[in-house]
């Protein structure tokens, strides 16, 4: 099962959900949950929602090993949250075995000794694991580690932090950390309006960026360092902040991932309630990955996977964190599109082509604007300039009013949704007129303005007052960010108007072939072709028709019965990849050429050493699209599905696409879409189209078998997948299958 290679934090979140009997709704260990929503293997179809609220607003602030003593850490870190406290309306109380007071505020010798109930306890101590102990007793809520030296520092530390989790678990209070910093307690602006950016980081100081929005006008309203995440994770945080109404996009910082399934749940939940969830997931190349490990002692994941399966739930990765910064601050604040053409509005031909390059490039829509549009925009624009898309203005008005209605008329036209002005440098006054024009437009539209400032000084009046004053226009520094935000912001809200929730979708009850498949398993072999052929058949997919004989004279009968021509083949265990050894026979017509056929495959199988179960004597199918499906096991997310072009192919080109179960049918022909061999599929040079119903069917009979054989399947490969003209139907030729 998945959780059983994943520590206990999955085989923990299904013992939570499980717990929760039969009401429709309960709470265990603070976490509130859907009772007895799960799927075929038994684990969670929702998110768990811990309520955060007590830590992020607490009533009371326990610190332990507070300190006022100059020159010592602690005495810092006590100073910030006294401030911290006093800003969220808590009562601070010390905690410290020799001092009977902190700031003027009067101590209490230990954690035993707090008298009344405690929501948050930091943690000040290099072991934090003693305290926690003693916190079981008291009923604190949540509490927060500073402590390092755990799940970062290798096999020990990761003991140590194996240790500090479980005591967390029997104490019954969520903790922060370990390895975790002050972000959380940071002064937030209470100033800005509007929706805000959630920001979650396992580096601190990767979240800067972000944090300093609030320079620039852009509201934050939480900042979740998780650290080593030994109790509360990324995962909890994104579910805690989608539900959050002030909460506009949730920006986050991903060195590894505790666990995909909880992230994958925590994603949907996000894409249920519509908020975008913007990602730097670090771990891209070798390099990148060792360090993430390293840092934050997680599994980081074949990249390839997480790349999916952040795609699948609508989760925005980006590389970078000015794109992160960028991209979240428009999601959060930008409204909703009213359609998905983008125009290019530039006081400069070369500009305007250079944007609308990179702009269509990136797959943004670039419409030409319609001749009634042109026709009016060229009453304020000279007859010589383009105004089809991008509009070049030739130097934007600024003694008098055209300028504005322009930008207007740009505005009101139905095709357009974004309206894009780069500014490649100040150029006064013309400059600041445009600027506060595209200001002035954008408060009286509900379409998206953005703005471009290519100065790389960035004090001009025209910039920090005027554009980064508005709250209606986004403002960008680079070509790439803005042309990159926008992209992110028209497919958010194209992703989440279609959302259907894969969990919804997820098999809640075995299906009838599951017994059969089991019977058909060796616990820790590979199975012979023969063997996983009849895995296939189990689950309706189609089979060659075959026979497997153990002699040249019931070759023969066989072949009669299978109908010639026919392809011989060894079966057996040892056997991966048949046809570089001479153990395929392709395109045989007659009884003398089995019989010879026979004995040469079972020659080459003596020669090798290699140990068969029989020879298959099988029907030769017509010529079709050779494609490959598979499950593979992820360490992270469990079993995954891929879909590619199959045959040699597969080595060659690597053109496959992946997704993560549960899935339904309009992901799995997004999974076509994507190959960059597509084409094949629909018939080229004259070949029919495939039958792409049917591998779309073989697609979603593989994921069922991958759900409901998880724990017991570790690979399956179908290579190839034989997809024949339409309505035809797919024959499986080849497979491969491993078990767990």
């Amino acid at each position: 099962m998945l959780g059983s290679t994943h520590g206990t934090f999955t085989n923990d979140l299904r013992a939570r959900v499980v717990a929760c009997g039969e009401t429709p709704r309960d709470t265990v260990h603070g976490v509130t949950a859907v009772a007895g929503d799960v799927d075929v293997s038994g684990r969670p179809l929702h998110a768990p929602v811990p309520d955060l609220d007590r830590f992020f607003r607490p009533e009371s602030v326990a610190v332990v090993g507070a300190s006022d003593a100059e020159g010592r850490p602690n005495t810092g870190i006590t100073r910030q949250l006294l401030a911290w406290a006093e800003r969220v309306g808590a009562r601070l109380v010390p905690v410290h075995p020799t001092r009977t007071s902190v700031f003027g505020i009067d101590c209490v010798p230990s954690v035993g000794a707090l008298i009344e109930p405690v929501d948050l306890a930091v943690l000040l101590v290099a072991d934090p694991l003693p305290v926690i102990e003693e916190l079981a007793e008291t009923k604190v809520k949540f509490a927060v580690a500073f402590a390092s030296g755990f799940a970062e520092t290798g096999e020990a530390g990761a003991a140590a932090q194996e240790r500090l989790a479980a005591a967390v678990r029997r104490s019954g209070l969520r903790l922060l950390g370990p390895n975790t910093n002050l972000n959380a307690f940071e002064r937030f602006r209470d100033d800005l309006q509007g929706p805000a950016v959630a920001l979650i980081t396992q580096s601190g100081h990767q979240g800067r960026p972000v944090f300093t929005l609030q320079e620039l006008g852009v509201r934050l309203s939480h900042w979740a360092p998780t650290g080593n995440e030994a109790d509360l994770e990324t995962a909890d945080f994104l579910s805690y902040f989608a539900g959050r109404p002030e909460v506009g996009a949730i920006a986050c910082y991903v060195e590894g991932l505790k666990d995909g399934r909880s992230f994958l749940l925590a994603a949907d939940r996000a894409a249920r309630e519509g908020v975008p969830v913007v990602a730097v997931k670090v771990g891209r190349t070798e390099t990148g990955a060792r360090t993430a490990a390293s840092h934050t002692g997680k599994l980081t994941g074949a990249d390839r996977v997480v790349d999916a399966a952040m795609r699948q739930y609508g989760v925005i990765r980006v590389d970078g964190l000015d794109q992160l910064q960028d991209t979240s601050a428009l999601l959060a604040r930008a409204r909703r599109p009213q359609a998905d053409g983008v125009v290019v509005y530039s006081i400069s031909g070369g500009t305007g082509a250079h944007f609308a390059d990179l702009a269509t490039a990136a797959g943004l829509a670039l419409p030409t604007l319609h001749q009634a549009k042109q026709d009016e925009l060229h009453q304020w624009i000279p007859e010589y300039l383009n105004v089809a898309n991008p509009v070049d203005n030739g130097g934007h008005p600024v003694g008098d009013w055209r300028g504005r209605k322009i930008i207007d008329a740009i505005l009101a036209d139905p095709s357009v949704g974004v309206l894009i002005c780069p500014i490649t440098g100040p150029f006064p006054p013309m400059s600041d007129k445009l600027a506060q024009d595209l200001v002035d437009a954008a408060e009286a539209t509900d379409k998206l303005v953005c703005v471009v400032w290519g100065s790389p000084v960035g004090t001009e009046e025209a910039y920090r007052t005027t554009l980064l004053g508005s709250s209606r226009v986004a403002t960008f520094r680079t070509f790439a960010n803005c042309i990159g935000a926008v992209k992110a912001y028209l497919d958010h809200h194209r992703f989440t108007a279609a959302y259907r929730s894969p969990f919804d979708e997820a098999p809640r009850t075995p299906s009838p072939s599951l017994r059969k498949a089991q019977a058909l398993l060796r616990p820790g072999r590979r199975l012979s072709e023969h063997a996983a052929k009849q895995l296939l058949r189990a689950y309706g997919i189609r089979v060659p028709r075959e026979q497997l004989v153990t002699s040249a004279a019931a070759a023969v009968r066989a072949a009669g019965l299978v109908g010639y021509p026919v392809v011989m083949k060894a079966s057996g265990a040892q056997l991966a990849h048949k046809t570089e050894l001479g153990l395929v026979k392709v395109g045989l017509t007659s009884a003398s050429q089995v019989r010879d056929a026979y004995r040469e495959l079972t020659d080459i199988a003596r020669f090798e050493e290699i140990d068969l179960d029989g020879i298959l004597v099988c029907q030769m199918v017509g010529r079709g699209v050779e494609m490959v499906v598979g499950v593979t096991h992820d360490e992270l997310f469990g079993p995954t599905v891929t879909v590619g072009l199959g045959g040699v192919l597969v080595e060659v080109l690597n053109d496959t696409a992946v997704r993560v179960p549960p899935f339904g049918e309009h992901e799995a022909r997004s999974m076509l879409d994507e190959l960059r061999g597509r084409a094949l599929l629909d018939g080229v040079r004259g070949a029919p189209p495939a039958d792409v119903d049917a591998l779309v069917e073989v697609v979603l009979r593989v994921q069922r078998m991958a759900l409901e054989l998880d724990g017991d399947l570790a690979e399956l490969d179908i290579n190839p997948l034989m997809v024949l003209p339409r309505g035809q139907g797919a024959v499986a030729l080849d497979a491969l299958a491993v078990c767990r």
